[in-house]
């Protein structure tokens, strides 16, 4: 256990500074489809209403959390479903362990999670679930889904835009951002209201 621990916080140290060229998920992604369309973009590169429109469709309390949720978690249970995964568990999941239901997977997650979020600051967890986020089959990274969706750069998403991209996650390929159903545009609306909020109520600061 302490081993799995020390290398648990040896692999978080190390994403502090370096960028992961790939996931597990990703590398599946690219051995299943024959290659995975995916471009870093450092935080400062990606438009603040892009980071804004994620918090509010993945994670509304992201900013206040330590890693999990626990409120959400409680509700969830209530109502007998599943979810209330927050941003810092999806980027443990994506960066590190496996996709598809799993007790074994959501234990490790849950543990995981904390630590993560004792290493890395806010902005370096949002940075990474950006860019390594799944938007549509093979696109990874919202600086390869802002240039497939919409043929800009992910700094120049606007708010429409990055609303678009929020509200297909977590079912990229069941939705489209460019073409979307009525649901897409309804949650669109919903997050630009929810990144508005963000904006003015100081969360993101």
């Amino acid at each position: 256990v302490l081993i799995m621990i020390a290398l648990a916080v040896a692999v978080s140290v190390v994403l502090t500074v370096v960028n992961p060229p790939t996931t597990p998920y990703m590398f599946s992604e690219s051995r299943r489809v024959g290659g995975v369309n995916h471009t870093w973009v450092a935080m400062e590169d990606i438009a603040p209403v892009m980071a804004r429109s994620a918090v509010a469709a993945e994670d509304a309390n992201f900013c206040l959390h330590w890693g999990l949720d626990v409120n959400a978690i409680r509700d969830a249970m209530d109502r007998g479903r599943g979810g209330a995964s927050t941003i810092s568990q999806q980027v443990i999941k994506n960066a590190y362990l496996w996709h598809g239901r799993s007790w074994i997977r959501k234990a490790m997650e849950a543990l995981w999670t904390p630590l993560s979020e004792a290493v890395w600051s806010k902005r370096r967890i949002l940075e990474l679930y950006l860019n390594i986020a799944e938007f549509d089959e093979g696109v990874f990274g919202v600086g390869a889904a802002a240039r497939h969706y919409f043929d800009v750069d992910a700094a120049d998403l606007s708010a429409t835009q990055s609303a678009r991209l929020a509200a297909i996650l977590p079912s990229p390929k069941n939705r489209s951002a460019s073409n979307p159903s009525s649901f897409v545009r309804k949650r669109t609306r919903q997050i630009i209201s929810g990144a508005a909020t963000i904006s003015k109520d100081g969360r993101a600061q």
